[in-house]
């Protein structure tokens, strides 16, 4: 990383003491988590609602760390010391001043649905020419994005960070920290509406994006969205758009799109003016637009048309997400890790075009304000119009899912009602039949990845 304690200590406006001539000292590496300090590591202690990071000082101290963050000087442990008002501020600060050091493209993906998807387009096709570091797992907020760009190293050459946000000044917080090279924003959903009101917040939330991008940088936007539509110039910068549904009113746009079911469809990309058959392996028709999204970013940063063909059909699911799992019985769609009205609906188009029986296990989706009611309906209503053979609506927020599915009801469709997880796995067995195949899906905050352990054991 290149920084010293003396200049992680001014980064973050903090005071270091017991360094005894190690100021001018390296650290290898950033945590926040205890277990995984390594000799040479910088480790934050924070303040939790259930645990207390400076609990751990000696800990990290006895496993070789080299400095400590911290609210609170150690006493029982004699190990460099940054002191500060606030480590989670602290974190950031020091990430915001790294990444100012780093002379390499960062592309921030932002949107109500779909940026894990398309952060992982974009990082496998841009692996074809480059070095690549990117968000693992859900470390996209205020404490995962500066911990991300603290993984940074040398041998980088391109980083792709996933930016979620659930309020108003958090994408501001996020790109000050970040400042983008390249801003990707996938769509503008339904998504966080209890802190941002309406679509029309959502946009304004999220294109805080642009606050601290880089002035000569690129924006690329989805085309087939009609909020992003009307965004035509962003400090001086015309939008790159890709679209499936937009043609060549786009820069980077698809045609003669085959739907290879579950596993993935064929495409002709249209590109600066050729066609390129492109096969995406993800199950979709949204992924095709991810991979789009991916094109876009991999030809401003000079990438051949070849390259970016071959990167696209590399890249392979991330579980939770559109994640086929084969068991003994079944196959489960795997999409448990996060849920709105938008992505659900796009999952039953998914699950639709499997073979044999459908069965559409749903659970709450949380953050969607005061329409959370009609939502919810709004779902139920769709899957029984996609004809599912089984729908099984799980959390209380669900009910009002299966309420509205039964008004359109026609004594086809087996449709079900539980309170919760437990009472649902009681009754699988009794519903379930060989060969069928399962979508789970979610709100995080449901654990339904509990379902998807139990059918790979069952």
């Amino acid at each position: 990383m290149n920084m010293t304690l003396q200049q992680i200590a001014k980064a973050c406006g903090g005071a270091l003491s017991n360094a005894e001539g190690k100021e001018t000292e390296k650290i290898q590496g950033a945590v926040l988590d205890s277990r995984l300090v390594e000799p040479g590591y910088l480790f934050f202690a924070t303040r939790g609602e259930r645990v207390d990071g400076h609990s751990f000082i000696p800990d990290v101290a006895e496993k070789g760390a080299a400095c400590v963050v911290c609210e609170e000087a150690p006493t029982e442990v004699n190990v460099p010391y940054i002191l500060v008002e606030d480590s989670f501020q602290a974190l950031k600060d020091i990430a915001e001043a790294y990444r100012q050091t780093l002379h390499i493209p960062v592309i921030g993906i932002t949107g109500s649905v779909g940026k894990t998807s398309t952060k992982e387009f974009i990082a496998t096709v841009l692996s074809e020419k480059y070095r690549v570091l990117k968000t693992e797992g859900n470390f996209n907020n205020e404490v995962g994005l500066p911990l991300t760009i603290l993984r940074i190293r040398e041998e980088h050459e391109a980083a792709v960070l996933e930016m979620g946000i659930s309020e108003f000044g958090e994408m501001h917080r996020l790109s000050k920290i970040a400042r983008p090279d390249i801003c990707v924003i996938t769509n503008i959903g339904q998504c966080h509406l209890e802190n941002l009101g309406s679509r029309e917040g959502i946009l304004k939330a999220k294109s805080e994006i642009f606050d601290y991008m880089n002035r000569q940088g690129h924006i690329v936007l989805n085309g087939d969205d009609d909020m992003l539509a009307g965004i035509r110039e962003v400090h001086g910068i015309r939008p790159v758009r890709f679209g499936i549904h937009c043609g060549s009113t786009c820069d980077v746009y698809a045609s003669q799109i085959e739907s290879r079911g579950l596993f993935g469809s064929e495409a002709v990309m249209h590109l600066e003016g050729k066609e390129y058959p492109v096969k995406v392996t993800l199950p979709g028709l949204h992924m095709v637009g991810n991979a789009l999204a991916a094109a876009c970013v991999a030809r401003l940063l000079n990438m051949e048309p070849s390259e970016i063909c071959k990167g696209i059909e590399t890249v392979r699911p991330v579980g939770g997400r559109s994640n086929i799992v084969q068991t003994g019985k079944f196959v489960v769609i795997d999409d448990c890790y996060n849920a709105n009205p938008v992505s659900v609906k796009a999952a039953l188009d998914l699950l639709q075009s499997a073979e044999g029986r459908k069965v559409a296990i749903l659970g709450d989706m949380f953050e969607l304000g005061t329409d959370e009611k009609k939502l919810h309906g709004d779902v139920g209503r769709y899957a029984v119009e996609k004809e599912m053979d089984v729908l099984l609506c799980v959390g209380s927020l669900s009910k009002y899912m299966y309420e509205e599915a039964m008004r359109d009801w026609d004594g086809v469709i087996d449709v079900r009602y539980f309170e919760g997880k437990e009472e649902l796995l009681e009754m699988l067995p009794d519903i379930l039949a060989e060969g069928d195949t399962v979508l789970v899906k979610a709100s995080h905050g449901m654990h339904f990845e509990e379902l998807v352990e139990w059918f790979a054991k069952n």
